[in-house]
């Protein structure tokens, strides 16, 4: 497995696209906004585009998924970021998205992604896990979490996940949807916010 990292837009989402460097299979998780380095990485490298995964549904992150996915493309995420207002997102309601939820293993060739939802910065959010890197989008940051003071926020459901993620076997390097990576071994002994959680 092979990660590429573009930071897209004002907010510098993080872009990652993973793929098999034999096989040239690859998905993009959170194309930021439209954005034609995304496409241009890909066809540069010779890359089939078998998805893309969304950690959550706010613009940043989503923006880019019309232009990126053409016809063929199957676009995923949690089904609750749908309600997301328009404000937030530039998802469409009733588009044509697959959907995935808690414990879900996507596969795509030799690429398998586990599904772990964490609510809290939005209903829908999640991370997903690939082999030992999770990518958190904007549950868990390099030293801090995602902001709980949007619409459809949750600060107790961010709490959970903080948790939930602190409990997780072994470690993991996080790769999340705004600035630097980090490990959750890392994140365990320093981040305030998922210490704070597991004071509770």
């Amino acid at each position: 497995m092979k990660i590429a990292v573009l930071s897209l837009g004002a907010y510098q989402t993080n872009c990652y696209i993973v793929f098999d460097e034999q096989t040239r299979d690859g998905v993009v998780i959170d194309p930021g906004y439209q954005d034609a380095r995304v496409s241009a990485f890909l066809t540069g490298e010779g890359l089939k585009l078998h998805a893309i995964l969304l950690t959550h549904g706010h613009f940043d992150h989503v923006g880019g998924v019309d232009a990126l996915r053409g016809d063929t493309v199957p676009v995923y995420l949690c089904k609750a970021d749908l309600a997301l207002p328009g404000s937030m997102t530039t998802l469409d309601p009733n588009g044509d998205y697959c959907f995935y939820s808690e414990g879900d293993v996507l596969q795509f060739g030799t690429l398998a992604f586990t599904v772990l939802h964490t609510p809290g910065h939005t209903p829908g959010s999640s991370c997903l896990q690939c082999e030992d890197v999770l990518f958190t989008g904007d549950t868990l940051f390099a030293g801090s979490c995602g902001r709980t003071d949007f619409p459809l926020s949750d600060p107790d459901a961010m709490i959970a996940s903080l948790r939930r993620l602190y409990a997780l076997e072994g470690d993991f390097a996080v790769l999340p949807g705004h600035g630097q990576t980090s490990t959750l071994s890392r994140e365990r002994a320093t981040n305030l916010y998922m210490k704070e959680a597991m004071s509770g």
